[in-house]
């Protein structure tokens, strides 16, 4: 009997996790594995993760770290056999851009969200209405009908009022998903809060780390890691690993058509400008409005994907000489409220500012810095309109603004994600789990970003998972 045939749509980590998986993982593969086919879209595997030389240096284009207590992608690291190539972060803590100040986040948020009025009270930018609606949450808290699934910004904006909310929460928790938490799902994004908002009572209070419970914030280690090769070249060397394998890797083509055949031993044909694959089982790892459009004629569960909404947003790097930048004593970066005034008009459009040689030694010299502005939000996109001269220069200003002196960068570079993270909505999860069945059911398993949770390591075991199922596929 001939070997089974699997077609991976997307290659970006996910799919590149995805066929690392279906050639045999760290033990590589034997008789039983499939042939697999990897086809791009782009000109380059890797999705978002990527690198370039800048100031003398080789820095991250997308992700520049990811989570360590996640496992999926240290997991990923030792199998590759490139543990000497972790680099624990270097430094912790974070700053708020409040009332035309910075000030200092207090320890102990989880997930940003704080768990006392004392952590409210050391930010001295928020007003006393803040202070009181903490201190009511413990003492007083507000009554809140909770729902299977709800926003974020409901529950915060209920239990802790409508600044906590949207000037100390909305900066950390939208900003990882570049989405609104008024939109945002709690059941999807943070569940824990959910579970919270259940307990009924202080919503800190049930935050709160349980005696005897490790944190997240407690775990021994480092919170994030990078690679000192940096995160980009972690797709570049799977793509060697899985050439090696004999993975069938093409770049630069785009899938037109997923079409189920009548009979015979596979059950799909995928279809490209020029070529035509069959195939046992799919792997769709691209992005999930593509797959909506793929296979959506087939269930309307799948359809649905269609609609997952995209944020757009873009990163400016700059290197400038330490004399002519004022940073923050310590902290790796700043976060910026929404709709913070602007001095020339209008709003702030830095969301968040990172500080990449404080975050990571590699990065490190003697005598300049480097860092980097992000901006960009669900239903911000004056970025889009900006070209790359525009944007740096109108950049540059804001962050005059927020760190009082910033002069004369030597270098400057613009990377835009026009399309690059879903919004997981109210209802998130019931849609993607609707699809996964009816996808599973015509032998189709989906994988990325859309599916399992944002961010490197969710990434790479969305793209494992889907190894997986496709494997079971295979078997009945």
């Amino acid at each position: 009997m001939a070997r089974g045939s699997v077609v991976i749509v997307g290659g970006g980590i996910s799919g590149l996790s995805a066929a690392w998986e279906l050639s045999g993982a760290r033990d590589g593969p034997n008789d039983d594995t499939p042939r697999i086919e990897l086809i791009e879209s782009s000109e380059h595997f890797g999705g978002a993760l990527s690198t370039a030389p800048f100031a003398r240096r080789t820095i991250d284009l997308g992700a520049d770290g990811f989570l360590a207590r996640r496992p999926e992608a240290l997991e990923l690291v030792d199998e590759l056999g490139w543990n000497d190539r972790l680099e624990p972060i270097d430094a912790s803590g974070a700053s708020i851009y409040l009332n035309g100040s910075l000030y200092d986040l207090p320890t102990g948020l989880v997930m940003g969200l704080p768990v006392s009025h004392h952590q409210i009270d050391q930010v001295k930018g928020l007003s006393w209405r803040a202070r009181l609606a903490a201190r009511r949450d413990e003492i007083m808290p507000a009554r809140l009908e909770v729902k299977d699934d709800m926003s974020i910004g409901e529950i915060v904006r209920t239990k802790l009022g409508a600044e906590i909310s949207y000037r100390f929460i909305e900066p950390m928790i939208g900003g990882i998903q570049a989405g609104r938490i008024d939109q945002l799902s709690a059941k999807s994004v943070f569940a824990p809060l959910l579970d919270a908002a259940r307990s009924g009572g202080s919503l800190m209070k049930a935050l709160r780390p349980k005696a005897g419970a490790p944190s997240a914030n407690s775990k021994p280690g480092p919170m994030f890691y990078s690679l000192t090769s940096g995160i980009g070249s972690l797709p570049e060397e799977l793509v060697r690993r899985l050439t090696e394998r004999g993975v069938v890797l093409r770049a630069n083509v785009a899938v037109s058509a997923l079409r189920r055949t009548s009979s015979g031993e596979y059950a799909w044909e995928v279809d490209t400008r020029d070529t035509t694959t069959r195939a046992n089982v799919v792997v769709l790892a691209a992005p999930a409005p593509v797959a909506g459009q793929l296979i959506g004629s087939f269930d309307p569960a799948l359809r649905a994907l269609a609609g997952v909404q995209r944020a757009g947003a873009a990163m400016i790097t700059f290197a400038l000489a330490k004399d002519q930048v004022t940073l923050t004593k310590s902290g790796t970066g700043v976060l910026v409220p929404l709709s913070t005034p602007f001095s020339s008009g209008g709003s702030l459009m830095v969301t968040a500012l990172t500080l990449l040689d404080r975050k990571w030694p590699r990065l490190r010299q003697e005598h300049d810095v480097v860092l980097r502005a992000h901006v960009g939000r669900i239903d911000d996109e004056r970025w889009s309109d900006m070209d790359d001269d525009e944007l740096i220069a109108r950049v540059a200003r804001e962050l005059s603004e927020i760190l009082s002196r910033f002069e004369a960068p030597y270098e400057a570079r613009v990377q835009r994600w026009p399309a690059g993270l879903p919004q997981y909505l109210v209802g998130h999860d019931q849609m993607i789990a609707a699809a996964k069945v009816a996808g599973q059911s015509l032998g189709v398993a989906l994988c990325g970003m859309a599916y399992d949770g944002v961010g490197v390591p969710a990434s790479i075991g969305s793209g494992r998972r889907g190894a997986r199922e496709a494997l079971a596929l295979l078997a009945t």
